[in-house]
Protein backbone atom coordinates (compact mmCIF):
# COMPACT_ATOMS: atom_id res chain seq x y z
CA UNK A 1 0.00 0.00 0.00
CA UNK A 2 2.81 2.59 0.61
CA UNK A 3 5.07 1.21 -2.09
CA UNK A 4 2.00 2.17 -4.87
CA UNK A 5 1.15 5.37 -2.84
CA UNK A 6 4.92 6.30 -3.43
CA UNK A 7 4.42 5.01 -6.75
CA UNK A 8 1.67 7.06 -7.59
CA UNK A 9 3.31 10.16 -6.16
CA UNK A 10 6.10 9.80 -8.09
CA UNK A 11 4.32 9.55 -10.82
CA UNK A 12 1.82 12.78 -10.91
CA UNK A 13 5.42 14.62 -9.63
CA UNK A 14 6.57 13.24 -13.47
CA UNK A 15 3.69 14.89 -14.79
CA UNK A 16 3.22 17.93 -13.08
CA UNK A 17 7.19 18.73 -12.65
CA UNK A 18 7.23 20.98 -16.23
CA UNK A 19 4.75 22.97 -15.04
CA UNK A 20 5.91 24.20 -11.99
CA UNK A 21 8.08 26.83 -11.42
CA UNK A 22 10.06 25.58 -8.87
CA UNK A 23 11.37 22.61 -11.02
CA UNK A 24 14.83 23.77 -12.91
CA UNK A 25 14.59 23.38 -16.85
CA UNK A 26 18.52 23.76 -17.60
CA UNK A 27 19.18 23.68 -21.06
CA UNK A 28 22.67 23.67 -22.02
CA UNK A 29 23.15 26.51 -24.88
CA UNK A 30 23.39 24.12 -28.12
CA UNK A 31 24.89 23.73 -31.79
CA UNK A 32 21.62 25.52 -32.29
CA UNK A 33 19.60 22.51 -32.53
CA UNK A 34 15.99 24.33 -30.62
CA UNK A 35 13.45 21.05 -30.54
CA UNK A 36 11.62 22.12 -27.28
CA UNK A 37 8.85 24.82 -27.24
CA UNK A 38 7.87 27.08 -24.52
CA UNK A 39 4.26 28.17 -23.66
CA UNK A 40 4.66 30.96 -25.54
CA UNK A 41 5.24 28.65 -28.79
CA UNK A 42 8.37 30.40 -29.05
CA UNK A 43 11.63 27.78 -28.85
CA UNK A 44 13.80 27.13 -25.77
CA UNK A 45 16.55 28.06 -25.24
CA UNK A 46 16.84 31.37 -27.16
CA UNK A 47 18.68 34.71 -27.53
CA UNK A 48 16.99 37.70 -26.71
CA UNK A 49 17.51 41.29 -25.51
CA UNK A 50 16.67 43.54 -22.72
CA UNK A 51 14.18 46.47 -22.98
CA UNK A 52 15.23 48.67 -20.24
CA UNK A 53 18.02 49.57 -18.35
CA UNK A 54 17.36 48.72 -14.92
CA UNK A 55 15.27 45.17 -14.79
CA UNK A 56 14.78 43.67 -11.57
CA UNK A 57 16.27 39.66 -11.78
CA UNK A 58 14.00 37.70 -9.11
CA UNK A 59 14.80 34.33 -7.43
CA UNK A 60 11.53 33.12 -9.06
CA UNK A 61 8.50 33.89 -11.44
CA UNK A 62 6.04 36.31 -9.30
CA UNK A 63 7.06 39.65 -7.49
CA UNK A 64 6.80 37.59 -4.39
CA UNK A 65 9.63 36.76 -5.13
CA UNK A 66 13.29 38.46 -3.97
CA UNK A 67 15.03 40.61 -6.32
CA UNK A 68 18.22 37.88 -7.19
CA UNK A 69 20.42 41.03 -8.97
CA UNK A 70 19.50 44.01 -11.13
CA UNK A 71 20.53 44.47 -14.95
CA UNK A 72 21.42 47.99 -15.68
CA UNK A 73 22.31 47.64 -19.13
CA UNK A 74 19.38 48.15 -21.90
CA UNK A 75 20.32 45.95 -24.89
CA UNK A 76 21.84 43.60 -23.17
CA UNK A 77 21.73 39.94 -24.75
CA UNK A 78 20.22 37.23 -22.46
CA UNK A 79 19.06 33.55 -23.34
CA UNK A 80 15.80 32.75 -21.84
CA UNK A 81 16.10 28.89 -20.35
CA UNK A 82 12.76 28.91 -19.30
CA UNK A 83 9.01 29.91 -19.09
CA UNK A 84 6.46 29.85 -16.59
CA UNK A 85 3.43 31.83 -17.39
CA UNK A 86 4.47 35.40 -18.29
CA UNK A 87 7.74 34.77 -16.58
CA UNK A 88 11.25 33.99 -18.41
CA UNK A 89 13.94 32.68 -16.77
CA UNK A 90 17.09 34.19 -18.16
CA UNK A 91 20.55 33.34 -18.30
CA UNK A 92 23.53 36.03 -19.06
CA UNK A 93 26.93 35.79 -20.18
CA UNK A 94 28.48 35.48 -16.59
CA UNK A 95 26.17 32.51 -16.04
CA UNK A 96 23.90 33.88 -13.48
CA UNK A 97 19.97 33.20 -13.79
CA UNK A 98 16.54 34.72 -12.72
CA UNK A 99 13.36 35.38 -13.89
CA UNK A 100 12.24 38.10 -15.69
CA UNK A 101 8.66 39.37 -16.57
CA UNK A 102 8.26 38.90 -20.19
CA UNK A 103 7.40 42.59 -21.30
CA UNK A 104 10.90 43.77 -20.38
CA UNK A 105 12.32 41.50 -23.18
CA UNK A 106 12.95 42.44 -26.88
CA UNK A 107 13.15 39.67 -30.02
CA UNK A 108 16.13 42.60 -30.84
CA UNK A 109 19.23 40.43 -31.38
CA UNK A 110 22.40 41.93 -29.48
CA UNK A 111 25.41 40.26 -28.90
CA UNK A 112 28.93 40.61 -26.79
CA UNK A 113 31.81 40.12 -27.74
CA UNK A 114 33.99 36.88 -26.45
CA UNK A 115 32.76 38.16 -22.88
CA UNK A 116 34.86 35.18 -21.77
CA UNK A 117 38.31 36.54 -22.52
CA UNK A 118 39.73 39.31 -19.98
CA UNK A 119 41.93 41.17 -22.90
CA UNK A 120 42.84 41.15 -26.69
CA UNK A 121 41.29 42.29 -29.74
CA UNK A 122 38.69 40.87 -32.06
CA UNK A 123 38.83 41.87 -35.76
CA UNK A 124 35.87 43.05 -37.52
CA UNK A 125 36.02 42.35 -40.89
CA UNK A 126 34.18 44.26 -44.26
CA UNK A 127 33.08 40.82 -45.43
CA UNK A 128 32.41 37.50 -44.00
CA UNK A 129 36.08 35.95 -44.77
CA UNK A 130 38.94 36.01 -42.62
CA UNK A 131 41.27 37.35 -45.43
CA UNK A 132 38.67 40.44 -46.32
CA UNK A 133 40.10 44.20 -44.59
CA UNK A 134 39.68 44.68 -40.98
CA UNK A 135 37.20 47.82 -40.31
CA UNK A 136 37.41 48.04 -36.71
CA UNK A 137 39.13 46.08 -33.78
CA UNK A 138 36.53 44.91 -30.75
CA UNK A 139 37.50 44.41 -27.26
CA UNK A 140 35.66 41.04 -24.65
CA UNK A 141 32.59 42.62 -23.41
CA UNK A 142 31.74 44.94 -26.46
CA UNK A 143 28.05 45.18 -27.12
CA UNK A 144 26.33 45.40 -30.72
CA UNK A 145 23.12 44.57 -32.51
CA UNK A 146 23.14 41.49 -35.11
CA UNK A 147 21.98 42.41 -38.09
CA UNK A 148 22.56 38.72 -39.68
CA UNK A 149 24.40 35.60 -39.13
CA UNK A 150 25.12 32.80 -41.82
CA UNK A 151 26.00 30.27 -39.54
CA UNK A 152 29.93 31.24 -39.03
CA UNK A 153 29.71 34.74 -39.23
CA UNK A 154 27.32 37.42 -38.29
CA UNK A 155 27.51 40.72 -39.48
CA UNK A 156 27.74 43.29 -36.21
CA UNK A 157 26.76 47.12 -36.06
CA UNK A 158 27.12 49.55 -33.38
CA UNK A 159 28.35 52.93 -32.96
CA UNK A 160 30.91 54.18 -35.91
CA UNK A 161 31.39 50.69 -36.70
CA UNK A 162 29.41 47.77 -39.29
CA UNK A 163 31.01 44.62 -40.25
CA UNK A 164 31.55 40.67 -39.96
CA UNK A 165 33.41 38.78 -36.90
CA UNK A 166 33.06 35.02 -36.53
CA UNK A 167 30.01 34.00 -34.82
CA UNK A 168 32.09 31.44 -32.10
CA UNK A 169 33.46 34.32 -30.67
CA UNK A 170 30.00 36.10 -29.84
CA UNK A 171 27.65 35.78 -26.72
CA UNK A 172 24.23 35.89 -28.53
CA UNK A 173 24.09 33.91 -31.16
CA UNK A 174 24.35 30.38 -31.20
CA UNK A 175 26.69 28.27 -33.24
CA UNK A 176 25.78 27.51 -36.37
CA UNK A 177 22.62 29.58 -36.00
CA UNK A 178 21.56 31.55 -39.32
CA UNK A 179 19.73 34.97 -38.13
CA UNK A 180 18.29 36.72 -40.92
CA UNK A 181 18.72 40.70 -41.41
Amino acid sequence: MIRRSALTLAALAALLAPSLPSAPRLVASPAFAQTTKGPSGLPLPRFVSLKSSRINVRRGPGQEYDIAFIFVRAGLPVEIIQEYDNWRKVRDSAGDEGWIWHSLLSGRRTAMVAPWEKEGQFALRAAPDPGAAVVAYLEPGVMADVESCNGSWCRLTGENYAGWIEQDRLWGVYPAEIVKG
